[in-house]
């Protein structure tokens, strides 16, 4: 996710797992373009700190030559463990410079994407993808045409672009997307909580799962999964460890960004209070503080609460189930 998946999320959440477990962290995507400019600030969001590996870098262009030279210059400076390319992404900003989900509609260009890194990296290379651009069955002749071009995996997020966010993604056509081809495929789109991963997983029979928005202020939903795949019931977060986590993953970003960061890291503050009954006060003083050392202090004093240690006890551990799907996905 843009602006969201860097390296500090992605070093918090392998903080939470503890013993190594099979997690591969997907990196925010970057711009093919800026990378071969030499951008410097693009090129400075290809970096990995070892803490994260294995990880695969997302990257997004239409030209195929471009993308190639980008994925090479990466591979020679960062050696991430793979590359996914981005063809599901279905902002403006992206589609209309014909990225993104945009090739989609274009399939030959998008296999000539795919070969032409393929050519430069003997890493694997990820195809992320939607059902289609409006119509949903779009995705079975485009993934066989991925595959045919040399994809060793595909990334299917239920929904299409014209769908946006909205409505329930379409875990049945995923299913069926992933028996028409016989490279492996992760399924992705409303996995809110560790419940709804493992249902995604069963109903799909993918390969695996993506998880992309449940993942933000929320990065226990990996352990959570990985406790229930095991057989036990997942374990409740308590405000003592919601608390410590954000002050973990606060210290990373700052170590990313510098001091500036203590004003980015309110998008990740936002997502961590969020549904938390009796948060608010707290919500409100933090996006105000501009030094660490106060974002630290207010929360010690929410996570000494009476209120907050009552709400969060009476959270369920996986909070909440998969029968709240739908109020989830608005």
């Amino acid at each position: 996710m843009a602006d969201m998946t860097d390296s500090a999320f992605c070093r918090t959440i392998k903080s939470t797992l503890g013993a190594k477990t099979p997690l591969v962290m997907f990196r925010e995507m970057v711009s093919a373009e800026a990378v071969v400019r030499g951008n410097n600030k693009t090129l400075g969001m290809t970096n990995i700190h070892p803490d994260e590996r294995p990880l695969i870098q997302q990257i997004f262009g239409s030209d195929p030559e471009t993308m190639a030279k980008a994925v090479k210059t990466i591979d020679q400076e960062h050696n991430p463990e793979g590359f996914d390319i981005n063809m599901g992404c279905p902002v403006y900003k992206l589609v209309c410079n014909f990225n993104g989900a945009s090739l989609m509609k274009e399939p030959e260009r998008a296999a000539d994407i795919v070969r032409a890194i393929k050519a430069v990296t003997t890493k694997p290379v990820s195809v992320k993808i939607r059902l289609g651009w409006s119509d949903p069955t779009d995705c079975f002749a485009f993934g066989k045409a991925l595959e045919t071009a040399g994809a060793d995996l595909l990334t299917v997020h239920g929904r299409t672009k014209m769908q946006g966010y909205s409505g329930e993604a379409n875990w049945h056509q995923i299913a069926e997307l992933k028996k028409q081809v016989s490279i492996p495929v992760l399924a992705n789109g409303d996995m809110f909580t560790a419940p709804l991963a493992i249902q995604a997983l069963n109903e799909t029979g993918c390969d695996g799962v993506l998880i992309a928005r449940g993942a933000l202020g929320n990065p226990w939903i990996f352990r959570q999964m990985f406790e229930l795949l095991d057989g036990n019931t997942p374990k409740a977060i308590s405000i003592e460890e919601r608390v410590e986590t954000i002050k973990v993953h606060l210290g990373f970003h700052l170590e990313q960004y510098g001091e500036k960061g203590v004003t980015t890291f309110r998008k990740h503050l936002t997502w961590y209070l969020k549904g938390l009954d009796g948060a608010k006060k707290y919500k409100e003083r933090l996006h105000v503080a501009t030094a660490r050392l106060d974002v630290e202090s207010i929360l010690d004093e929410m996570k000494s609460d009476p209120d907050m240690q009552e709400a969060m006890a009476h959270r369920d551990a996986a909070h909440p189930d998969a029968s709240e799907r739908m109020k989830l996905t608005k």
